[in-house]
């Protein structure tokens, strides 16, 4: 039985935080997730800390985040009392895209934006995921049209590791419900029409009847947007 259909057994069928044990148990130490500070990841987030999961969390500090992302990192640090580890881009990449073609320089090509989410944002992540065999996520369903039948627990190629989404299914609402209904820290700019939150050049606001990822990226003409982090694609080993 190989890793994939391993994972999907362990999850079949029974609630998330059951699920984040199984998962935990059977791959010790190799679990992990990333978080962004949205509302989905911080449901996940708690999940994890409040039933003391060993499973490690962090996230990719790209260096353009919001000032209120790093906000509520600290406020969730301050709750739970768990640590979160950080990932950084690579000081030399970093400094030779900027030098090259300034700070802004994804607003001037597709090409240029998709150079800097892999130095920023794709780089870091396949150090953070190396050698680990489970890879938790807040990917939901609802969030956009190509995540629309995605199924619960992947293979990501791109990565080499099993990626399990234990909020797909949720709604919106029942995201938002649990945040309020726990007490759980979240970003003050979700309150302001922000759904998905990235880096602070390259989110905005949605405006009413806007698919839930217009907001990222929105200069570009394309309604596929994709930083690289989750390339979607179901690769059944």
């Amino acid at each position: 039985m190989n890793e994939l259909s391993i994972a999907e057994s362990l999850v079949k069928t029974i609630d998330p935080v059951e699920a984040l044990k199984a998962l935990a148990k059977a791959y010790p130490g190799k679990v992990v997730f990333s978080t962004s500070f949205g509302y989905e990841d911080q449901a996940i987030a708690h999940l994890i800390f409040e039933n003391d999961i060993p499973i490690e969390v962090f996230t990719l500090d790209t260096g353009r985040l919001f000032a209120e992302t790093y906000s509520v990192w600290n406020s969730t640090l301050d709750k739970y009392k768990k640590p979160i580890k950080a990932y950084y881009p690579l000081a030399k990449a970093t400094e030779d895209l900027v030098s090259k073609k300034g700070p802004n320089s994804f607003y001037e090509s597709v090409e240029n934006r998709k150079e800097c989410c892999y130095i920023r944002k794709v780089e870091p992540l396949k150090r953070a995921l190396a050698g680990n065999k489970i890879w938790i996520t807040g990917i939901r369903a609802g969030q956009s049209e190509n995540r629309h039948d995605l199924p619960q627990v992947e293979w990501s190629e791109a990565n080499q590791i099993v990626k399990y989404h234990p909020l797909l299914n949720w709604s919106f609402d029942e995201v938002t419900e649990f945040i309020r209904k726990n007490h759980i820290p979240y970003n003050p700019l979700h309150d302001k029409g922000f759904v998905s939150i990235g880096c602070a050049p390259c989110t905005r606001a949605i405006k009413l009847g806007e698919d839930f990822r217009a907001g990222r990226w929105w200069w570009e003409n394309n309604d596929k947007k994709e930083c690289g982090l989750h390339a979607h694609v179901a690769v059944k080993k």
